[in-house]
This record gives C-alpha cells, sequence and structure tokens, in this order.
C-alpha cells in the first residue's frame, strides 16, 4: 500500500479549514469545502504557483518556514505539524526498505524487569509489534497468545493486528471505537516518520484489506500521538476494570515505547491483584 504523501496531506487539511475560520470573504457558490488553493497560498505568503506545486508533489523539499506557515493557517495542532515535516522530507520517489527484525534494547528489558508483576507492562516496536511483555502485561492483554511469542520475530503479536483483526481482542475493550481511532491516528504518525518502512507499509494494506472498520477510519486522515490514556476492559477471567497507561518513550531505540498500565479506581485494582494471583 502506498503511504500518504504531502499533497495528500495539505488537501484534507485545507478542505477543513472554512474561509470564515480565517477571516477570508466568502464570494459566489463554492465547489469544494474548504479553502481555495490561492487563498491558502495567500494566507500562508507564498505564490499560488509555488504551492499548487507542493500539492502536486512538483516543488522539491519545502522550507521550515513555509511548512510552519501552512501550518498555522491550516490550525495543525502539535501531532499534525510534525506529521506535515515529516511528509516534507519524504523524497518524491520512495523506495521501500525491509529492515532487520526489531530488537529491544537491554536497558528496556532492565526496565521492564524492574517493575513489579502486578503492575502490566508491554514493549512496543514502532509498528506496534510486541517486543516484550511481562506476565501481567500478557495475562491482561494476550492471554489467548503463547506467552514467549515476543522472543521470536516471525510469531510477534502486533497490536494494531489484535485491534482490527482478532475478535477475542476486540473484545476486550469497552471503549473499543475510541482505542481504534487513536491506534490508526498513531498508524499514520508512524508513517510519515518511517515512510521506507516496507513491513510498515504491508502492515497498513493488510489493516485495510482486512478490516473495513480500519479502512473507514484511515481514509478520515487523522494523525495524533499517542501517550497517555484510559482503557475500558471486559477482561474475560475478571471482568469490567479500567486501567490508564502511559508510554515512556526510548532514546536508546527511537520509536520503541514501553507502556504501563495501572488501575483507574480501586475495584480495578481489586481486579489487577486477582489477575496476578491467577
Amino acid at each position: 500500500m502506498e503511504l500518504e504523501g504531502l499533497g495528500t496531506f495539505l488537501r484534507t487539511r485545507r478542505a477543513r479549514i472554512t474561509p470564515a475560520e480565517v477571516g477570508v470573504p466568502e464570494y459566489g457558490q463554492r465547489r469544494v469545502p474548504g479553502l481555495r488553493r490561492e487563498e491558502l497560498a495567500q494566507l500562508a505568503g507564498v505564490s499560488p504557483g509555488y504551492y499548487t506545486r507542493l500539492e502536486q508533489g512538483q516543488a522539491g523539499t519545502a522550507s521550515k518556514q513555509v511548512l510552519d506557515a501552512l501550518s498555522q493557517v491550516l490550525q495543525l495542532d502539535p501531532a499534525e505539524t510534525a506529521h506535515l515535516h515529516n511528509l516534507a522530507q519524504r523524497p518524491a520517489t520512495t523506495r521501500l526498505v525491509r529492515s532487520r527484525p526489531e530488537r529491544p534494547h537491554p536497558r528496556v528489558l532492565a526496565l521492564l524487569a524492574s517493575l513489579q508483576e502486578s503492575t502490566p507492562a508491554l514493549v512496543l516496536g514502532r509498528r506496534g509489534d510486541v517486543l516484550a511483555w511481562n506476565r501481567m502485561g500478557h495475562a491482561l492483554f494476550a492471554g489467548h497468545y503463547p506467552y514467549d511469542a515476543p522472543a521470536d520475530p516471525r510469531r510477534r503479536p502486533s497490536i494494531p493486528r489484535m485491534y482490527f483483526l482478532d475478535p477475542l481482542s476486540r473484545d476486550l475493550y469497552r471503549n473499543w471505537a475510541e482505542n481504534a481511532r487513536i491506534h490508526v491516528a498513531y498508524l499514520r504518525l508512524t508513517a510519515g516518520r518511517y515512510p521506507t518502512d516496507a513491513h510498515l507499509a504491508e502492515l497498513i494494506g493488510e489493516l485495510a484489506i482486512g478490516s473495513s472498520d480500519f479502512a473507514r477510519i484511515w481514509a478520515d486522515g487523522e494523525v495524533a500521538d499517542c501517550t497517555v490514556g484510559t482503557m475500558h476492559l471486559q477482561h474475560p477471567t475478571v471482568g469490567a476494570l479500567d486501567v490508564d497507561y502511559q508510554v515512556w518513550l526510548q532514546p536508546d531505540s527511537p520509536g520503541h515505547r514501553l507502556e504501563v498500565y495501572t488501575p483507574g479506581d480501586a475495584p480495578s485494582a481489586d481486579a489487577l491483584r486477582l489477575l496476578s494471583s491467577t
């Protein structure tokens, strides 16, 4: 599957900004929603011809100043702005590359081991593959997978695949729709960071073909980072519980994330203790 380019991203963001939001007078009937190219170009301080070439992928590399000006007019949030800059650095013709299997850094594994077994935790690669987990992380999210699966790159569970292609995993989340949108938005941000990753492109294509929900959400074009949040679960063993997650980024291995889960309330803490004991 071909990953999103700069032109596509600019067009979708231009379409969602109304003239009234940026103080542009409206004259006559508009054939398309959002701003016209020439209106956006004027507000960003660039020529209409140059902006048109940007959308068509014919302008080469845009400067940081131009991208920041476009971001301001398009009212992009920090994650969308980062995605815009990532896409602008991508060559017009991108050759996909198959990288070696990801390996968790020893420091990350040491940090994971230092967490008490009562605290669920996962180490995720940049595509959402589970590189490691502790006993509680496995029991909470993937008890129907072999515990040793992350050690083998060919058998590693994939969080995106679990979310969209595994019915048992989908049934675990009471707020599945909310978390699904976050997962897709973060996957789009990741695709901008790693535009030559062949495995990532194949994963997105597989999900788009195998899940109509993924295809629909992906088409919305949302971009978001994913560092904190809440999951409302319906666990097959301990029932309903809420867990808050926070992400620790790993400077030794960019793109890897240590996700730690803590109970959201007293009943959820009791449920986790029960799960730990079983």
